[in-house]
Formats: structure tokens, C-alpha cells, sequence
């Protein structure tokens, strides 16, 4: 042991010396981690509040019994049940909106919750003497988590408003509230969202004795027991894709961050060499001197990584906010607000950069055990076989290729598709030395002049050391074409779709069915109504995934207007028959269904059998759709309220007739808005959406950037062996250092030139194979020419500025230093 530490002290002196390289190799590994551990503790939050969201209504034991058709029942079903001996307790659930922002807002009836439950014991713990007075007795309470109530600016005791107008009992603050929710008596819940005699759920405490009469002998068919956890497991299936891609970029950068430790290390080790071969001439055995490197390995990880798993909670904590409104707009699903310290990610950070620093180094290490003790002071002692070398790069990156050619022939799945990506990334990984190694060469061979031959064969023995950051700078790169390419080509798709689906010019959403009506007979009177549009919903599961079924009429507005990808020739006069409907894109995929094809719709008077005569897009959808004629809908579903209507005027009669609506029927209406207002909610869901993808792409770059600069650096000392005998040929050092910038920019703009057709088959993989298995839509394949030349234009900046303090550097490099190389055994 004592010869372990003696031994790592002088393998540790190294470092004081080489202070850029210890920069390079610190801020390579802290970077590292802390985007690989951010993005670890943004998907931990995320599912910690799924789980519990989740047992909300799970929590005890407890089961929920919920409509077979429809969102809600009548709360006779309750009481007919609470008579036969089922122990239930009633629930009503429902979205509401607050200063424009959704929450769930849940009413209970205290009095039969179970105690052991996550709302029982909410409401438990604000009662006032062991009693529910204080939230049964008017006006009641409303029971919110701490964020919930930082989130609506409000505190304890203050009663908030719905943007119906409603207001809210005052708010009281509990630990154990799930995110996003508020809790109220049923009663006040059923006044608020004007749903008498309704409940959306029962809440089934414990099984039911054996003399109890079956469900279905006490409310037909209303209501389904679903399977334990179905419902966690929904929310749990449909934000899959959202974080497995999510890990695969924070992979990708955590990747990215380790070609800078990879060089760090490399570099290190070469330049302890002569150190080495001291060590092992005074007696330092190979086990030893393996022991040293090991613990020196494992302590600078772990004090890099506990930096980096620090960086990874700001990190995370910045990027909270925009994937919680991601996750709420695509999926329903309430993030909480404020990040919390999770031993587990903590935990996996330090692992992660532990592990990631032993793999980095790994070559090194191994290389530098390996060599025999007089080779051990020759420079680039590994580097005699770099034609064998590249030679199996290039056999590896064929290998790579034809894996992710398999993958994506015989694959079915979302990993399917990230092995597709994979694939490819390491196929050009491995392969960019080869192609740059053979450029170089070229250039060689037509060089005439001295001058120009050392340039390109210099050029070329300098590459092994530069091929790490360069080959991060592809990946980088490509990854920016690629995702940059799919981003802007959805983005475009996406607002085209959005103009079509937006036909209305008004749309507003009725407090009730009996309101509903009174405004449709008020606006069929008003003449610059051009047509009304109804809506009505229902929810079903087909093949296990839930299914939303739309009622929808078949107007010329959505016969001229409505997005297709594929429709019979008289899609819209079946419809309207009421035998037929019209799928989403998803919904075929998932079930593989075509033009023609019958599906059957399981509906409280049993299965409905349509023909699908169309297939459209629904973008941002993470559920199926099936979209029906309305009145067929209603004939099924009778207890589907036909509360949704999309009202087309002039676009100029627009806000008149948003102003004559609110004016007359005030609370009647629960929302409204214009296409404008719309589409800018949309807009703004879909740039949360990428707003992470957008900023780990960002500091991918950054980190690459930092792995030229850090190979550069610390190259920098090593090329004066190179440049010296040039030098003293009659080369000046102004030539020299020009030829060094031409050098690393004519490189980096190769790397780039290389990064473009693999960022095109980055986004071609993206919108055809990963977005199709994710999330079961497929997007346009498009290219931007302008995007390539902002790359490349990135790509020469990148090489600029890194080049700057390396040429800089030997630039003051006086006479008498080269002179000394002489003087030094090379």
C-alpha cells in the first residue's frame, strides 16, 4: 500500500505540471455527468410524480370502478351499490383551467374514503379535532400541494377563481396532494363543473363479500373494474417514448463529453511515458503501478463527477419547467414543479462517471502496462500499427453499418429504432479517421513542393491525436443536422396541419348540455354565422390502449379543410350514414388496419361495428383517435354531453361575435377562444415540446467545441518536436502558425462536409423509424440547404476559436525554446 501511494503521488505531480490538460480532462468528465446526470433526474422526477398521480385513487388497496362508456355516471349507480354492500366511495375528476393553465380538480366524499389511502390522508391530516367539519361544513376547503399553491400565486386561506368564474373554496396546503390536483367535496366538485348527480369514478375499497349481488346484476353494464394498475401503467406506456428519447440525448452527450476524457487521458499517458519507465526502473512493479493508475482513475472521476452530478441538478432544475409543460400538454401528466434531491440519481451519476473514466482510460492504461520498459520513453510508441489500425476501424464501421441495416429490416420496436441510430453513429464514428487519413493522403500524393508534402503528411500524423475531438464534433454535428432538420421540418408540417385542422374561426366549449342548447338556438339566428359545427367525445380501449371517439359533422368545412392521408372516395357520405369512420394515423399503425377494414367500438349498449374509409394525421396525440358522425356518436353514447362547437364567420366578425357571446351568456360559456388564440397555444406546447431537445443539442455542441479546444491544448506542447526541424529549415513562425490554422480548420471543415449526408440519415431515421415506433405518427422527409452552410459556418467558427490559444501559444514561442528541442533526447 505504501508503494501504491507513493507511486500515485508521482502519477498525480503530473497534473500540476499539465494544468490545461487537467482542465481538459476535469471539465470533460463534470460535463459528462452533468448531462447525463440531469437528464437522469429530470425522467426521476417525472415518473416519481407519475407514481403519485398514480395512487391517488390506488393508494390503500383500493380499486376504482369506472364508466364503461362516457366520463362520468350517475351517482345513482353509487347508491344502488352502497345498498347491495359494495363497498364504494364516490370520486369526480375533471381538467379545469386557471389563469389559463390546467389542473385536475378531484371532489370526494370524506366520510367513505379509506383512511390508509393518499386522499383520505390528506384530508385527515387538515381536519380540524379528528373531524371532516372543516371541509364538509361551507364554504369548504380546498385541499392543494405546496407547489400547486406556488404555481396559482396564492397562499393558504386565499379562494381562487376558474376562468368560468367559479370560485374555489379557500386553499389549504398537504404534503401528500399529488401535483397539479385539487382536492374538493364532491358536492362542490359536481357546482363547479356543473355535473349534478355525476361521479367519473367509484372507488372500490375492499372486495366485495361472497353473498354481495355480481356488478353487473346491480348497474348493467355502466361500469368496468379494470385491471390493478392499468391506469398507471397507461400513463406510464405513453410517456415512454418522451424519456427513452430524453436518456438516448443525454447518452448521446455524455458520449460526446467522454472523447474529451478519452483524450485527456490518451494525451496524459503518452507524455508520462519517460515517468513510467522511471517508475518501473526504480522498482515499481505492474501490479503496483496498475494499482496507482486505477485509484488515480476513481479519484479523479469521483471528485469530477460529484461536480458534474452538482452541474446535473441545476441543469435539470433549468430544464424542469419545460419538460413538465411537455409533459402536461402531450400526455395529461402534472410534473412536479420544484426538483428533489433523489439518492438514486445521485448515486448513478457517480457510477456513471466512474464507469465512463475507467472505459476512457481503459486503452491507456492498458497500452502503458503492456509496453516494455525501454519502449515505455519512445513517443507514440502505440502508434507504429496505426495503418492496422485503421484497417479495423474501417472493417468495425462496415460491421456498425450492417447492424443497423439489420436493425431496421428485422426490427419492430422504438429500440429497434435507437439500434438503427446507433448503428450509424458508430459507423461514422469509426470511419471518419479512415476517410480523413485517405483525404490526407491524396493531398500528399499531388503535393510537389516541400513545403506543401510536410503540410499534408504532418497533417496526417497528427491526426490519431485530434481523430477523439474531431470524431465529437461529428457525431455533434450530425446530431444538429439531424434533430435540427426534424425539428424545423415538423415545425412546418406541423403549422400547416394546425391551419387545416383549424377551420372554425370561433370555438368555444358550453358550461352544460342546457346551456349548449341555448346558445346553438342563438347563434342559428345570427346571420353572419356561416355554419355551426358540433362536437361531442367519448373514451374506449381498443387492443388495451385508449381510444378517444369523436363525434364530429360531416360539414363542408371538414370535407374541404380536414387533413387526410388516405381516404375512400366517398369517406365523408359514409361517414354521415353512420356506419363508417375515419382513424388516426396511430390508431392504423397500432392496429394495422386498412381502407375498408372493420373495427367494432365497445360502447354501453355493446360492440358498434364501423368500416374505416379514412386514416388522417393527429400530430402531438399520444392516444388514438376515431372520429364518427355525430349523431351516431350520440345514438351510442347518449350520456355524451354535446357541450363543443367550432363556429365559422368572417374572420374580421370574429372577435364581435367572441365579445356578443361572453356579453349575453357569460358563465354559460366554460371557454372560448378564436383560431388565433388557438393556434398560439399550440405553438407554444409544440416549442416546450423541443425546447430540451433544442438545449441538449446546444451543449452537445458546446462540449464538442470544448474536446478540439482540450486536444488542441494540450497537443500544443508536443508539436514543437514537429515544427522545429521547420523552423530551423527557414520557415518562419508566422508560416508556421498560419499552416497550423489551415491545418485544424481544413479538418474540422471535413468533419463537418462528412457530418451532413450522416445528419441526413440522422433525420431520416428520426421521422421514419423512431417517431413512428415513439409515437406512432411518421413525418414529411424534408431538407434545409441553409441549415448545412449554418453547420459548416459553425464548424469553421468552432475551429477558429479553438485554434486561437494553441497558435497564440506558439506564436510567443521565442527562438532559443525551439532551439532547445535539439538539445532534448526525442
Amino acid at each position: 500500500m505504501r508503494q501504491v501511494f507513493w507511486t500515485l503521488s508521482t502519477l498525480l505531480s503530473h497534473w500540476r505540471r499539465r494544468p490545461g490538460n487537467f482542465a481538459a480532462l476535469f471539465v470533460g468528465l463534470a460535463i459528462a455527468t452533468a448531462l447525463w446526470s440531469g437528464v437522469q433526474a429530470l425522467n426521476a422526477q417525472a415518473r416519481k410524480s407519475y407514481d403519485q398521480a398514480a395512487s391517488v385513487f390506488s393508494s390503500g388497496g383500493a380499486q376504482s370502478l369506472t364508466p364503461a362508456s362516457g366520463a362520468t355516471v350517475p351517482q345513482d349507480a353509487y347508491i344502488k351499490l352502497r345498498r347491495a354492500g359494495w363497498k364504494v366511495s364516490p370520486a369526480l375528476e375533471a381538467a379545469v383551467l386557471i389563469h389559463g393553465a390546467p389542473y385536475q380538480l378531484i371532489g370526494v366524499e370524506p366520510l367513505t374514503l379509506p383512511r390508509g389511502g393518499q386522499l383520505g390522508g390528506q384530508i385527515a391530516a387538515r381536519a380540524e379535532g379528528g373531524d371532516f367539519a372543516a371541509f364538509l361544513a361551507p364554504p369548504g376547503q380546498t385541499i392543494a400541494a405546496p407547489d400547486t399553491l406556488r404555481d396559482l400565486g396564492a397562499k393558504e386561506g386565499d379562494r381562487v377563481a376558474l376562468d368560468t368564474g367559479k370560485i374555489l373554496p379557500p386553499l389549504r396546503s398537504s404534503a401528500l396532494a399529488p401535483p397539479g390536483a385539487l382536492t374538493v367535496d364532491i358536492g362542490v366538485a359536481q357546482t363547479l363543473l356543473d355535473r349534478p348527480g355525476q361521479v367519473s369514478r367509484l372507488m372500490l375499497l375492499k372486495k366485495p363479500d361472497a353473498g354481495t349481488p355480481p356488478l353487473a346484476s346491480v348497474v348493467g353494464e355502466a361500469l368496468r373494474l379494470p385491471p390493478p394498475g392499468e391506469e398507471e401503467a397507461d400513463l406510464k406506456r405513453l410517456t415512454e417514448s418522451f424519456h427513452l428519447n430524453l436518456t438516448a440525448f443525454g447518452l448521446l452527450a455524455f458520449l460526446v463529453g467522454l472523447f474529451i476524457v478519452h483524450a485527456a487521458f490518451g494525451l496524459a499517458f503518452e507524455q508520462r511515458l519517460p515517468m513510467v519507465r522511471t517508475l518501473r526502473a526504480v522498482g515499481a512493479s505492474t501490479r503496483t503501478l496498475g494499482a496507482a493508475l486505477f485509484a488515480e482513475v476513481a479519484l479523479l472521476a469521483l471528485v469530477a463527477g460529484g461536480c458534474g452530478v452538482i452541474g446535473g441538478f441545476e441543469l435539470a432544475s433549468a430544464l424542469l419547467p419545460n419538460v413538465a409543460a411537455s409533459l402536461d400538454a402531450l400526455y395529461g401528466a402534472r410534473v412536479a414543479g420544484r426538483l428533489a434531491l433523489d439518492p438514486v440519481w445521485l448515486l448513478s451519476g457517480l457510477g456513471i462517471a466512474l464507469a465512463g473514466a475507467l472505459a476512457a482510460a481503459a486503452g491507456g492504461l492498458v497500452k502503458t502496462l503492456r509496453l516494455p520498459i525501454l519502449a515505455a520513453a519512445q513517443p507514440f510508441a502505440w502508434r507504429e500499427a496505426q495503418r492496422r489500425f485503421l484497417r479495423r476501424r474501417a472493417i468495425l464501421a462496415l460491421l456498425a453499418f450492417g447492424a443497423a441495416l439489420a436493425a431496421y429490416g428485422f426490427g419492430d420496436s422504438l429500440y429497434s429504432g435507437f439500434a438503427v441510430l446507433a448503428g450509424l453513429l458508430i459507423g461514422a464514428a469509426l470511419l471518419l479517421p479512415v476517410l480523413l487519413s485517405a483525404a490526407l493522403r491524396l493531398g500528399e500524393r499531388f503535393a510537389h513542393a516541400p513545403l506543401p508534402n510536410w503540410f499534408w503528411a504532418d497533417s496526417r500524423q497528427q491526426l490519431p491525436g485530434l481523430s477523439l475531438a474531431l470524431t465529437a464534433l461529428l457525431l455533434a454535428f450530425a446530431t444538429n443536422v439531424g434533430v435540427g432538420g426534424m425539428v424545423e421540418g415538423f415545425r412546418q408540417t406541423f403549422a400547416h396541419w394546425l391551419d387545416e385542422r383549424l377551420a372554425a374561426e370561433v370555438y368555444f366549449e358550453a358550461a352544460g348540455e342546457p346551456q349548449a342548447r341555448r346558445i346553438e338556438d342563438w347563434l342559428k339566428r345570427q346571420p353572419e354565422v356561416q355554419a355551426l359545427l358540433p362536437g361531442a367525445s367519448a373514451s374506449v380501449r381498443l387492443s388495451g390502449w385508449p381510444t378517444g371517439v369523436i363525434g364530429m359533422a360531416a360539414d363542408a368545412t371538414y370535407r374541404d379543410h380536414f387533413p387526410m392521408l388516405d381516404q375512400t372516395p366517398d369517406a365523408w357520405d359514409a361517414m354521415k350514414r353512420g356506419d363508417s369512420a375515419l382513424i388516426s394515423e396511430q390508431l392504423w399503425r397500432r392496429l394495422k388496419l386498412g381502407l375498408g377494414s372493420s373495427l367494432d367500438l365497445p360502447t354501453a349498449r355493446g360492440m358498434w361495428r364501423v368500416q374505416v374509409v379514412g386514416v388522417f394525421p393527429d400530430y402531438g396525440n399520444p392516444k388514438g383517435q376515431v372520429r364518427v358522425d355525430i349523431d351516431a356518436l350520440s345514438a351510442h353514447w347518449p350520456e355524451a354531453p354535446r357541450v363543443s362547437y367550432g363556429v365559422r364567420v368572417a374572420p374580421a366578425e370574429a372577435p364581435r361575435l367572441i365579445a356578443a357571446l361572453q356579453a349575453r351568456f357569460g358563465q354559460d360559456i366554460a371557454r372560448i377562444a378564436d383560431q388565433a388564440a388557438i393556434r398560439k397555444i399550440s405553438t407554444r406546447i409544440f416549442e416546450h415540446t423541443f425546447a430540451v431537445t433544442t438545449a441538449l443539442n446546444t451543449l452537445t455542441l458546446v462540449v464538442s467545441a470544448i474536446a478540439l479546444l482540450a486536444s488542441l491544448t494540450t497537443l500544443a506542447d508536443m508539436r514543437l518536436a514537429q515544427v522545429a526541424p521547420v523552423w530551423a529549415s527557414g520557415v518562419s513562425r508566422r508560416r508556421l502558425a498560419q499552416l497550423e490554422f489551415l491545418r485544424i480548420v481544413a479538418l474540422t471543415a471535413a468533419t463537418a462536409i462528412v457530418a451532413v449526408p450522416l445528419g441526413l440519415a440522422l433525420a431520416w431515421c428520426l421521422v421514419a423509424v423512431v417517431n413512428v415506433q415513439a409515437f406512432g405518427w411518421r413525418l414529411p422527409y424534408e431538407m434545409f440547404p441553409a441549415q448545412w452552410a449554418s453547420v459548416l459556418a459553425l464548424a469553421l467558427l468552432t475551429a477558429a476559436v479553438a485554434a486561437i490559444a494553441p497558435i497564440l501559444r506558439f506564436v510567443r514561442t521565442t527562438p532559443a525554446q525551439l532551439a532547445r528541442i535539439f538539445a532534448n533526447e526525442r
